[in-house]
């Protein structure tokens, strides 16, 4: 079964999404700051994670850049969203390889991202 780690301090997003993502087959880990996010990566060694940027102890991008130097955690698919409409944050994420969605986002096409990042070879959807 393939998993995912959200993370965001809004519990509605990782509510939402959670619900959505369960329903897609996926275990759901959350962490609502940097600190526990990195934690849960080393503890639970998610297939993706979800990153909101603006974070209590950290960014998001702070976390990236800690995932990339963690043995295991450094192939790991990165997607951000972000409230900010600061052009920059966008081109940052494009500079690291990774997804970017704005809140509010499509769930739908979020859920097609994650599927994507946590199932690269697998482009005819089949189950996990």
């Amino acid at each position: 079964m393939k998993s995912v780690l959200l993370v965001d301090d809004d519990n509605a997003v990782l509510l939402g999404l959670g619900v959505r993502l369960k329903s897609m087959g996926y275990t759901v880990y959350t962490a609502k700051d940097a600190i526990s996010a990195v934690a849960t990566v080393v503890k639970s060694k998610p297939d993706v994670v979800v990153l909101d940027i603006s974070l209590p102890a950290g960014d998001g991008f702070l976390v990236s850049s800690r995932l990339q130097n963690l043995v295991g955690s450094a192939a790991t698919p990165v997607i951000f969203m972000t409230a900010s409409e600061n052009p920059h944050l966008r081109e940052r994420a494009k500079q690291l390889g990774a997804a970017f969605f704005n809140k509010p986002f499509e769930a739908t096409a979020l859920a097609d991202a994650i599927e994507a990042a946590a199932c690269p070879g697998d482009a005819w959807g089949s189950t996990h």
